[in-house]
């Protein structure tokens, strides 16, 4: 499933994370890592150069990114290709994508603050919202250490396309890896109870529960049609706490879950269940876009 896969790389933890991720998943799936630094140019001028910053400059600053990842290629056991560029990131990150036939995006984020700073238009953000192909985001957590593999996998569903399209990716890494699916389905109360005082009508709770059910065992059959464990659950609560409560309890290694596209990931990253995953989580989380997967 994955041949290429690219790490944008910076002297950050969360990087260096994300490097080790990418090589997890590169042995497993034969695969070769890019690693890609962009010098942004536009950045290193500061916001008081109104003249910019001459070509020597930049030209040091891509020699001294290409001796580090030669640096790095030397002590990494997988097929690695390394790239230097100029420009903004996220747009470098974007174009290396499409110009060199990459499966997967491994990236490092900062966590809550760094996140939500990513939210007003930053480099990881961007690159969720916009990348053709899966992203892989993941802080540098004692959680997210590389093990021996991913051995439980997390895969949020509500029966709906969006969820869907995040199966295969996951049924793939749990085959590559040994790994037992765990898939969850969250009924919101939230948004079937405008109050405190109010209570949730039986039948309809009943009615959203068996849907739920339908759904977790929808992938389950996904998964055991490829020869992959999995487990269902259905909880009813807040998805976003819900879930994240189940990958500690459950000693989740990888999150697996769908996203609706342009327009509906910018809303899912601004305030959803996918948001606070990405932000929140101590491990992993692999998004898949629907409509471009």
């Amino acid at each position: 499933m994955y041949d290429n896969i690219l790490v944008p790389v910076d002297e950050s933890a969360h990087a260096e994370r994300g490097v080790d991720h990418a090589v997890l998943l590169a042995e497993a799936f034969d695969a070769t890592v890019h690693l890609l630094t962009v010098v942004d140019v536009k950045a290193a001028a500061g916001p008081f150069s109104a003249g910019g910053i001459d070509g020597d400059y930049v030209e040091r600053q891509m020699a001294d990114q290409r001796e580090a990842l030669a640096e790095r290629e030397a002590n990494m056991d997988v097929p690695v290709e390394t790239s230097v560029g100029t420009g903004t990131p996220s747009e470098g990150i974007l174009e290396y994508v499409e110009d060199n036939h990459i499966d997967l995006v491994v990236m490092g984020t900062h966590g809550r603050s760094g996140l939500r700073r990513y939210l007003t238009g930053s480099v990881a953000e961007r690159v969720l919202r916009l990348s053709p192909v899966p992203v892989v985001t993941v802080r540098a957590t004692a959680a997210s250490a590389v093990g021996s593999g991913y051995g439980d996998i997390l895969v949020p569903t509500d029966g709906s396309e969006r969820a869907a399209a995040a199966v295969a990716h996951a049924v793939s890494v749990a085959d590559a890896f040994g790994s037992t699916i765990h898939a969850v389905s969250v009924v919101n109360v939230g948004d079937i109870a405008t109050g405190t005082d109010i209570a949730v009508p039986q039948d309809l709770l009943t009615e959203l529960e068996g849907a739920a059910t339908d759904a977790t065992e929808a992938v389950a059959r996904e998964a055991e049609a490829a020869g992959v464990d999995a487990v269902t659950e259905v909880r009813t609560g807040r998805p976003k706490e819900d879930l994240l409560e189940y990958a500690t309890d459950h000693d989740i290694d990888l999150v697996v879950m769908g996203t609706r596209g342009r327009t509906g990931l910018d809303r899912v990253l601004l305030g959803s269940t996918a948001e606070a995953l990405v932000r929140r989580s101590e491990v992993p989380v692999l998004t898949v876009n629907e409509q471009r997967d």
